[in-house]
């Protein structure tokens, strides 16, 4: 007789409010607040990138204090909100990027379209919320629970309603909304840097197939001089959709294939998803099998569920011994020039499933710091172990290389090991406007690398609404035109020849701007800080921009107005027009780019790829204040393996100041790292008062532009 497994969790009361058991502070202005019945090793972190340490007495005029309750046994925490405050956060969201009033589910789905439920759950859980107060300070609060849950942003109070054990909650409360998300960063960890060609252009479809299809798509981006860096080979690249196979119809040779691209500057990602084809004859399903990788049902039977290969069985993730089995798939894989990986389908996503999924009642085994536990409690942590494997295997099968992982499904702190995209949006001008507030309300989250399917991935895309998407999607953190099987061809060439001159020109800008690109993804890395920003952290304070959600930040000095944007709340002061291609201020689908009074840009020249040398020349853009001064900085390293952790990287502060009222003189005041970079000769552009002027000259001296 076959017995089901239950489980139980030991609560503190059935119903009713539950009292604080220990206040700790872990960090400046961040504090910790564990309920009576927490206990860790029933509900452990996987959102923490480490356990938090006393650090000092807790202020005592400390005001955020959280509220504990139990309902029907469940753990909830709720924060009353200060009067006037602004609401952001909770990750991967459909909706307006301004939260107050909103209410989001957090149970991981394949959401194709965002129809589900309205949207209001999507692929990724962020138990976490950042409020910014009228005068700009602001507090964050998150949530140390993956368990099913509920998040409400109501303007007077926070909720997180879970259906789990009781569970940490940690507030930050810092001067700004920027000190606020280094906090989070101080919790949860930093994206890892990223390899530079993993920030140039992207290009995918589901899917490139046969091989001539992938050489067509590469030499065509080369011929018409459009830059890009990377093809992405989706699932039909498999063996009838064995993960971790090739299919040899139309990949005789995948060596030879990615080595093709290599050669022509281009890198290659390939998707894995978790759902292995049950097939004794399979080497990863009989491994998996002899050692009990595999999910369970309530009677300890191997679950299995129908995804692209038919009957599935699932990667217990929450076993120490599947990860390390997982992770040692990459090695021979990657051997054959495999670049990138894509984890897909991680919800799990399961064709024939409840609800898209798992049963709740499966079980995962867990082993380490984790407990045995239910599908229940461990469905949203699934992406988020294995894209922790994933990692792991593509350094272990690639220890000089950064690995570069992209994840539909995740968790906050998984940013530590994958990218991210917003799922499977459609074709329309809905999503493509959606996609703004989205990729800054994840940047808002922790998740800094992130941006959606350009163009739509459902349904066939006009030239227009191509055209109008990739004007300003070319300034997303990750970039990348992605399409469905059944959809029309969505390459930059694939509309009008206008549509193409205005993709190239997009792209063309992208690239001039990698150097500034680039130094704000080392932010990202170093402090936690989104790459693409709302427009309200140009000035906090003002409460005119706290609902903007057209235009946004890129870095910290780069105003971005998408073509389609009407009538954008925008930052007060000086902010002059940037130019990059000819013509580009007069593209009809161009975003309208401006510099930040007081800041220096670094911008290179037009590449195809990252291979190219951007420096040739090296040109910095200053825009002066009020003062005629102006500062900014430039990250530079050799793109890919870890020497930058070494000091062979190169970092320079540049500052600019007006001496006699018509000249200006830019230098470098700080110069950090041991890589040694020829700059040449460099040019300087100063905008000023709608004018540009110029001058060139050796940095080391310094420069005068006069004005």
């Amino acid at each position: 007789m076959q017995m089901a497994v239950f489980f139980f969790t030991a609560q503190v009361a059935w119903a009713g409010n539950i009292k604080t058991e220990k206040v700790t502070l872990v960090g400046n202005g961040i504090v910790e607040f564990i309920p009576v019945g927490y206990d860790v090793s029933r509900t452990p972190s996987l959102i923490l990138s480490h356990e938090p340490e006393k650090k000092g007495e807790v202020p005592e005029n400390w005001k955020l204090v959280p509220q504990f309750t139990m309902t029907d046994g469940k753990a909830n925490a709720s924060l009353d909100v200060p009067a006037g405050t602004s609401l952001y956060g909770g990750g991967e969201v459909t909706g307006p990027l301004l939260r107050n009033g909103q209410k989001i589910k957090m149970w991981n789905t394949d959401n194709g379209m965002y129809r589900v439920d309205g949207g209001s759950r999507l692929y990724q859980t962020h138990p976490w919320v950042l409020g910014v107060r009228p005068d700009g300070t602001a507090f964050g609060v998150l949530f140390d629970s993956f368990w099913k849950a509920e998040l409400i942003t109501n303007s007077d109070k926070i909720e997180f309603n879970t259906e789990g054990a009781p569970f940490r909650t940690y507030i930050i409360d810092r001067e700004s909304p920027q000190a606020v998300l280094k906090g989070l960063a101080e919790l949860t960890g930093t994206i890892s840097m990223p390899p530079r060609w993993a920030i140039g252009y992207h290009q995918s479809r589901f899917s490139y197939v046969p091989e001539a299809r992938v050489k067509e798509v590469a030499n065509t981006f080369r011929e018409k001089k459009i830059p890009c860096d990377v093809i992405w080979f989706d699932i039909n690249y498999m063996d009838e959709f064995r993960v971790f196979t090739i299919n040899n119809r139309d990949f005789p040779d995948p060596k030879r294939m990615n080595k093709y691209l290599h050669d022509n500057g281009f890198h290659s990602v390939y998707m894995i998803d978790p759902g292995v084809k049950v097939d004794d004859n399979y080497f990863v399903y009989k491994t998996g099998k002899e050692q009990n990788a595999f999910v369970c049902d309530i009677y300890r039977n191997e679950f299995h569920g129908k995804v692209w290969p038919g009957a599935c069985a699932f990667p217990d993730f929450t076993r120490p011994e599947t990860r390390t089995w997982w992770s040692g798939l990459y090695k021979d894989f990657m051997a054959n020039g495999i670049d990138g990986i894509w984890n897909d389908m991680n919800e799990p996503s399961v064709f024939d499933g409840p609800g898209g999924t798992m049963p709740e009642n499966n079980i995962h085994l867990g082993g380490g710091n984790l407990p045995i536990g239910s599908h229940l409690m461990y469905h949203n942590a699934y992406g988020r172990l294995m894209v922790e494997a994933s990692y792991n295997g593509m350094m272990a099968a690639n220890p000089s290389k950064r690995p570069f992982l992209l994840s539909r499904s995740n968790i906050i702190g998984g940013q530590r090991y994958a990218a991210m995209w917003t799922g499977d949006n459609e074709a329309t001008y809905e999503h493509m406007k959606l996609s703004v507030p989205m990729s800054i309300t994840l940047g808002l989250s922790g998740q800094p690398f992130n941006g959606p399917d350009i163009g739509g991935f459902a349904g066939n895309t006009t030239p227009d609404l191509w055209g109008n998407w990739l004007g300003f999607g070319a300034f997303f953190p990750f970039s990348r035109g992605h399409a469905s099987c059944d959809t029309n061809n969505k390459e930059p060439w694939a509309f009008t020849k206008d549509i193409e001159k205005e993709s190239r020109m997009a792209l063309e800008r992208r690239y001039r701007l990698l150097p500034y690109l680039y130094t704000a993804f080392h932010v990202a890395h170093k402090d936690g800080q989104p790459v693409m920003a709302p427009v309200f952290f140009a000035d906090p304070k003002d409460e005119s921009l706290r609902a903007e959600e057209q235009a946004f930040m890129l870095g910290t000095d780069l105003l971005i107005i998408p073509a389609f944007a009407k009538n954008p709340s925008l930052p007060k002061g000086i902010w002059e027009n940037l130019s990059l291609v000819k013509g580009d201020t007069k593209g009809k689908y161009q975003a309208k780019l401006k510099v930040r009074g007081g800041s220096i840009i670094p911008v290179g020249k037009i590449i195809q790829n990252v291979n190219e040398n951007s420096f040739d020349p090296l040109t910095l853009v200053v825009c002066p204040d009020e003062d005629g001064k102006a500062e900014g900085s430039l990250y530079w390293d050799k793109g890919d393996g870890w020497g930058f952790q070494k000091g062979d990287y190169k970092q320079l502060t540049f500052k600019a100041e007006l001496v006699d009222g018509h000249h200006l003189i830019v230098k470098v005041t700080e110069d950090k790292g041991e890589d040694q970079i020829d700059f040449g000769m460099i040019k300087v552009e100063v905008l000023h008062a709608g004018h540009t002027y110029k001058s060139s000259g050796d940095i080391a001296k310094g420069i005068t532009v006069k004005l």
